[in-house]
Order: C-alpha cells, then sequence, then structure tokens
C-alpha cells in the first residue's frame, strides 16, 4: 500500500498547487494542469493507495472558490468504485 501525504499549505495558487501535485503524486508527463486532468488522473489511481490532504482547510484560504473544486474533485474521486482512500487532516 502507497501513502500519498499533500501538505495543501504548499499550494499557494493554481500553477504552484498543479507542479507540486503533479511531483508528489508522480503524474504522467502530459498532466494537462487543469480540473479534468486531475479527475482523470485521480480515477487512474487504485484502492491500494491511501491520499492524505494534510492542511486541508487551506485548498479554500489559499484559492477560495477553485480550492473548493480542487477538494470536491479528491472527494468524488475517492468515491469512485476502484477508487483511492482519501484523508482530510
Amino acid at each position: 500500500m502507497e501513502i500519498i501525504i499533500l501538505d495543501c499549505m504548499k499550494m499557494t495558487g493554481r500553477e504552484a498547487m498543479y507542479d507540486y501535485i503533479e511531483s508528489v503524486m508522480r503524474f504522467p508527463d502530459y498532466f494537462g494542469h487543469n480540473l479534468d486532468a486531475l479527475n482523470d488522473c485521480l480515477g487512474e489511481l487504485n484502492h491500494n493507495v491511501i491520499v492524505v490532504l494534510y492542511n486541508h482547510e487551506y485548498l479554500e484560504k489559499n484559492m477560495d472558490n477553485y480550492g473548493r473544486k480542487i477538494l470536491k474533485i479528491f472527494m468524488d474521486a475517492s468515491q469512485e468504485e476502484y477508487s483511492f482512500t482519501l484523508i482530510l487532516k
């Protein structure tokens, strides 16, 4: 089982957030740095992965409505039948 920890305090803007997520989660080179691409790549994770969003409240603090959309994408993707486990800290 793999555990991926994302510190949301490091997500201070859209490009910084996408660069950080891509790096930590080792997304493929074709990752498109947008909401749809994030959703697609998260959908490719399997149930043997645990994603921890540490300091998740900073998504909204740093990026307002866009941060809420990011959090929703993580939450929705984790609910898919063959998806990953999400932990909010």
